[in-house]
């Protein structure tokens, strides 16, 4: 039985011509209300997504959604409010909460818009809007056509979990009250397809998924489907390995993990609340002196690309770790005015992060490792980001003399997130171009895996 979803707002703001004229006007009443500087974001997004499982429509979902935001400010007091209606009355009555919340609001001498100098509106095109014209028929036969294939590769492939095809499109303007007005297109497309396959009394499930700024750079469905199959099929027969101390491989479909909770450790929202276990490790050695991580922010095409940050100032290569010392934290404009710093672009987190590769593919590192286990999924959220304490649960493969033996399953791994950088001893370049951090499978020296 197919589900007809649709989201849908009246008074459908589309154009870029329309939004910058409707965050100059509310810009406008900001200031007619008192407000000394203000912020407008607005977003009009569409697009659907299909779901089809066992050879039939599962859902389908359309959504046409849009909202815009003020952020006013009143001397150093701050006020916020939003919206999904844009019609004139809905506009002023935003505006007026937003300074009616900011009179009333504690003053904070961070407080305020992002520095006008920094302000920069001859932004570079990066390549990021390929609409696609699929029509939601053709879509589901397609979908349909990959759970076909996949179903009939191999005879251990039992059941189908779904196949999901969607395709967005989003406009997103910014502007502020000190110069900045940005409207950005960009466009995602995916497809995933997740199976469960079964043998003897061992049943596994996994899937692969394949994601794009532009749908002709997205996976063909065959070899999504085989993909999708060999993940699967590769899990039967997984067991518990004995607790003990060895080398581990993050697989390049997770590593990007690792340094998430790096940049959480380095950026200014933890860093000024003291709640971080790299508090003032600007200058100091975190990596081995071969790891070197930075933005790549105008990457063309890329997922995490984008000319401005969340507050309007441009995007730039930070190199955040450069022969494996700390060169800069990664900041917005309120966390550096609270530490005495200048903002890093970077309010609204990293942009295309990349950790530079040191070897070659994974097959290179596992002959490296020779021992150990390679890890490709993880559980759990057990990082500490004030002490560094590490603690997932994990499924992957035991690998020996360089090959992979047999899979692993019930298993944690566990150690602080500071040893585990230093103990890096290489970074393959398989990188995941299903996701916007792009860094390889990742080689550490040790930690400990609890089994059965």
């Amino acid at each position: 039985m197919g589900t007809l979803c649709k989201n849908s707002n009246s008074t459908p703001v589309k154009s870029t011509d329309d939004l910058k004229a409707l965050m100059a006007n509310v810009l406008r009443k900001a200031t007619e209300q008192g407000a000394t500087d203000a912020s407008v974001s607005v977003n009009h997004d569409s697009g659907y997504s299909i779901d089809v499982r066992v050879g039939e429509v599962d859902t389908v979902e359309f959504s046409e959604d849009k909202g815009v935001g003020v952020t006013v400010y009143i001397g150093q007091q701050k006020g916020t409010s939003s919206s999904t209606d844009t019609s004139p009355g809905a506009i002023d009555a935003m505006v007026t909460a937003a300074c009616d919340i900011a009179k009333v609001s504690a003053a904070d001498p961070c407080f305020g818009l992002a520095e006008s100098s920094l302000i920069n509106n001859n932004l570079p095109d990066l390549d990021l809007y390929h609409p696609w014209s699929l029509k939601p028929v053709d879509a589901i036969e397609k979908a349909l056509a990959c759970e076909k294939i996949a179903l009939s590769l191999d005879k251990r492939i039992t059941n189908s979990d779904g196949v999901n095809l969607s395709t967005y499109e989003y406009k997103h303007g910014y502007a502020t009250s000190n110069g900045c007005m940005a409207v950005l297109d960009s466009s995602r497309h995916s497809i995933s397809c997740s199976l469960i396959a079964k043998l003897g009394d061992s049943m596994q499930r996994d899937y692969d998924y394949t994601t794009s700024r532009d749908f002709k750079d997205l996976m063909d469905l065959e070899r999504l489907a085989k993909s999708s199959v060999e993940r699967t099929t590769s899990r039967l027969g997984a067991n518990p390995i004995k607790t003990q101390k060895l080398p581990v491989i993050f697989s390049s479909r997770l590593s990007q993990s690792i340094f998430s909770s790096f940049i959480a450790g380095v950026s200014g929202s933890n860093l000024y609340r003291k709640n971080s276990f790299l508090l003032d490790s600007v200058g100091q050695s975190l990596f081995p002196e071969f790891i070197s991580i930075y933005e790549e922010p105008h990457r063309l095409k890329g997922l995490g690309s984008t000319p401005i940050d969340g507050e309007g100032v441009p995007t730039r290569n930070n190199k955040i770790v450069q022969n494996g010392i700390l060169n800069q934290y990664v900041l917005g404009s309120y966390a550096a005015r609270k530490l005495g710093l200048q903002t890093t672009a970077n309010s609204d987190g990293v942009h295309n992060l990349t950790v530079s590769p040191t070897t070659g593919g994974l097959k290179e590192m596992l002959r490296k490792m020779d021992t150990g286990l390679l890890v490709t999924e993880l559980m759990g959220h057990g990082t500490n980001i004030l002490t560094g304490d590490y603690s997932r649960g994990a499924s992957g493969f035991w690998v020996e003399r360089g090959e992979i033996q047999f899979p692993v399953e019930g298993i944690t791994i566990a150690g602080n997130l500071k040893s585990i950088f230093k103990q890096i001893l290489d970074v393959s370049n398989d990188w995941n171009v299903n996701h916007a951090t792009r860094c390889g499978s990742v080689l550490v020296e040790e930690m400990m895996v609890a089994g059965g």
